[in-house]
């Protein structure tokens, strides 16, 4: 059976009214729940990048039985794996009782860099992440650890605090060798839009959770979805592999300078008031072969969204 989620968007709210946007999509009716973890924005009209693993202790709190997960943290540069280990330990153990997935993936240069370190291309990136889900799992069994790989040292580290059941680590994979990377050490695969990258996971032998992620704006009207998503998402229209290596929200505002509302218009966002071109993305993706869909809303009003799938969407694939 397929589960709805909803975007706790960290790049463009609050920690406060993120826990709170989280209270309400459980009281909606949605089945999950997934936060970004950034250490930016994509661009400053988004004004916001708590850090994830705080805010998590609030959503914990504010909600009783949603399930939540990470999409995604990348445990290979800005923060060590064994430190990522410990945080994904301790929030589990905060929604005790309820399912929450580790999703990881390679990562972006603009959260990535800021410690001054080299950004490495995007194999040597795969290369670090299986190594950093390695030392994750070796933690994450309550042993004392020492690991020397090519990229990371853990020394006599053990961690006290543990969920009884060690979280689903769920991979990102925007290409095919990554998606075969992701099948051969992940427990579930995850995507920003439908993508065919999914069935190469499968034809690979990935098992687990499929998530993927689709964007919105409810609005009044067309227009003014169209005019949201353009001022405050446009980096949701950047080709290729800009988003991965720009370092900065200046860089992502000079080439989104580039994007425009039709861009917008035609693009894979959905806009507008109606509730049709919802129920026909969240189909595709389904048919697409992903058993986990969530949805952002972009821009501050997330009553809009939260209001339609309670009242028209969620009771269509209950």
């Amino acid at each position: 059976m397929t589960e709805i989620g909803y975007t706790l968007s960290s790049e463009e709210h609050s920690p406060n009214d993120l826990v709170e946007h989280a209270r309400r999509a459980e009281e909606a009716g949605f089945d999950f729940l997934s936060i970004s973890d950034h250490y930016h924005p994509w661009v400053s009209a988004q004004g916001h990048s708590p850090f994830v693993w705080g805010t998590l202790g609030g959503v914990a709190h504010a909600t009783d039985e949603v399930d939540v997960g990470v999409g995604v943290a990348a445990p290979i540069m800005r923060m060590h794996p064994a430190i990522y280990a410990q945080a994904a330990a301790t929030a589990a153990v905060m929604f005790e009782g309820r399912e929450f997935f580790f999703g990881v993936g390679a990562g972006e240069n603009l959260n990535e860099h800021v410690l001054g370190d080299h950004w490495p291309e995007h194999a040597v990136r795969m290369e670090m992440l299986e190594e950093a889900v390695e030392v994750i799992r070796k933690l994450w069994t309550g042993e004392q650890v020492s690991h020397r790989g090519p990229h990371y040292t853990v020394e006599n580290a053990r961690l006290f605090t543990l969920p009884e059941e060690p979280p689903k680590v769920c991979v990102s994979a925007v290409g095919q060798r990554a998606a075969r990377a992701a099948a051969e050490f992940g427990d579930g695969f995850w995507a920003v839009g439908p993508q065919e990258t999914v069935r190469t996971w499968e034809e690979e032998g990935g098992e687990g959770p499929r998530f993927c992620q689709l964007s919105a704006c409810v609005a009044e009207t067309e227009e003014e979805a169209v005019e949201t998503v353009h001022e405050m998402w446009p980096n949701t229209a950047l080709p290729g592999e800009l988003s991965q290596i720009l370092p900065t929200t200046a860089h992502f505002e000079q080439a989104t300078s580039m994007v425009t509302e039709e861009d917008i218009a035609s693009g894979s966002t959905i806009t507008g008031p109606d509730v049709q071109p919802h129920l026909d993305s969240i189909q595709e993706a389904i048919d697409a072969g992903y058993d986990h869909v969530y949805v952002h809303q972009v821009g501050d009003d997330q009553g809009a969204l939260l209001d339609l799938y309670e009242e028209e969407v969620l009771p269509s694939f209950s």
